[in-house]
Order: C-alpha cells, then sequence, then structure tokens
C-alpha cells in the first residue's frame, strides 16, 4: 500500500541515523523527495552515500543544521524549498534524554533540556510554516517519548521537557487545523540505538545475543512485547501520520512502545 507521498517534499530533521534515518529510507522507497539535517558534518554525509547507494536515482539532499540555531534553520528551509520544492511535510525527531534526577540537575541542565525538546522543534516550525500552509496537504509530525505521559524520576528533566512539546504538539494541532496543517507525534518506548548497541558491547553476560540481552531489559522493564523496538517500526508511524493517509488526523499522539504505556 502507497503512503501517497510520491513526488512529495518531505523534511526530516536528525534524520542522519537511528529513527530519523530509517524515515528517511522509508519516505525514499515512496519515491517522495526528502531533506534531510543533522549537526554532525561526518555522519550526515555517511548518511547520504549509503541512501545513495540504495536509492540512486533518488531526489534528495542534506544539510549540516543545528535546529536550535534560528539561522541556520531558516538557511535550510529556503535551500529545501530551492533544490527540491515546496515542502510538504516536515518529521521533527529530536535528540536524546538526559538521565539525571532533581538533586543532580542544574539550572543550566534544565534550560538546555527544555530548549532542545522544545525550540528543537518550534524553530523548524517557525521556519518551514509558510511552504507548509502553501502545501495543500501540510503535516508536521513530532517524535516524542512516553515520558510525555509517564515520567521517571530517573529521567526528571526530560520527561518535564516531553510533557511540554506533547501541550505544545496538542495546541499547534487547534491553531492550524483550520488553516490546512495537521500536526500529530508519536510517543517512543524503548527503541533500538546506538547507545544500546554500546551498552551490549560492555555487557557482563558475554554469551547472551543481543535478543536475549535487549529481551531481558525488555522483560525487566515490564514491556508485553517482551523487545526493544526496532528503528524502523516508528518510522513508519511517522510517515503514516505524515502522509495522506492520516487526512482526517490532527492533534493525535500514536503511542510506539511496545505495550509499555500504563495509562488508559
Amino acid at each position: 500500500m502507497s503512503f501517497m507521498l510520491k513526488d512529495r517534499v518531505v523534511v526530516v530533521t536528525g534524520g542522519s541515523s537511528g529513527i530519523g534515518l530509517e524515515t528517511v529510507r522509508l519516505l525514499l522507497q515512496e519515491q517522495a523527495k526528502v531533506a534531510w539535517c543533522g549537526r554532525n558534518e561526518e555522519r550526515l554525509l555517511a548518511s547520504e552515500d549509503a541512501m545513495r547507494t540504495a536509492f540512486p536515482d533518488g531526489q534528495f539532499m542534506t544539510r549540516v543544521c543545528d535546529v536550535l540555531n534560528a539561522d541556520d534553520v531558516a538557511t535550510f528551509a529556503e535551500a529545501v524549498k530551492t533544490q527540491l520544492g515546496n515542502t510538504d511535510c516536515l518529521i521533527n525527531n529530536a535528540g536524546q534524554g538526559r538521565v539525571s534526577g532533581f538533586d543532580n540537575t542544574s539550572d543550566d541542565d534544565w534550560m538546555a533540556e527544555t530548549g532542545l525538546k522544545l525550540f528543537g522543534v518550534i524553530r523548524p516550525v517557525r521556519a518551514f510554516m509558510n511552504q507548509l500552509l502553501a502545501s495543500g496537504m501540510g503535516s508536521v509530525t513530532n517524535v516524542n517519548s512516553l515520558l510525555a505521559k509517564q515520567p521517571e524520576p530517573h529521567m526528571m528533566a526530560t520527561s518535564a521537557a516531553r510533557a511540554a512539546l506533547l501541550n505544545f504538539t496538542h495546541s499547534l494541532a487547534h491553531e492550524y487545523a483550520p488553516k490546512g496543517v495537521r500536526v500529530n507525534s508519536i510517543l517512543l518506548g524503548m527503541v533500538e540505538s546506538g547507545q544500546w548497541r554500546r551498552r551490549y558491547l560492555d555487557r557482563s553476560d558475554t554469551d547472551a545475543s543481543w535478543e536475549q540481552w535487549t529481551g531481558a531489559i525488555a522483560n525487566k522493564r515490564g514491556i508485553p512485547m517482551g523487545r526493544l523496538g526496532r528503528p524502523e517500526e516508528p518510522a513508519r508511524a511517522l510517515v503514516f501520520l505524515a502522509s495522506p493517509l492520516a487526512s482526517y488526523t490532527t492533534g493525535s499522539t500514536l503511542d510506539v512502545s511496545g505495550g509499555f504505556a500504563k495509562q488508559i
């Protein structure tokens, strides 16, 4: 089944690895025109090379961009319009979380975490909104975390910032629905990542396979599906919400946590 994104322009922030890169891959499979950015030039170039090998006829571009820098994001938005055309969908893939409780989170840490989770979305939305309004099928889709509804004490600042992003996403959806732009988000649980791979290499039980090791973690944390998510799984949810298949969905949050959510 097609996501109906052929020749549509889709922007993915934080697209050089993990969930972001799997989202890029799926979009290119759908023959969308894709632009993605990241702060690490080496990783960004590696992602571009990988996608060029996989999709030699794909239409895409990349750019080094700090989403917290308003000038960087504005320049990126103009470059996308010039090289690929008017943007139809914006997918905001925010950064990693901070592990700390109240006692070991400084004021600067609070500001940094809140700034990343909020302004890492606000600034791209501002930069691309005029293009989205002109699209006729504009959409904004934000990567958020289950922490927004199910906070963890050892990730206090991130949990609070994620809740703020959830609130912002809902408010933005209501403001722009009459103007033809949909706004949704996904709520992640525990997903395989480079960080988990590094922890696996340092594991104490060297006889355990990756599947056994991550399965034990999932069971210990109470994930009903008994495993961590794979990056391509939230990527599919992101592309669905961004696409015309979700044309009557806005202000929504799609849980991608393997049943880890405790709230009804």
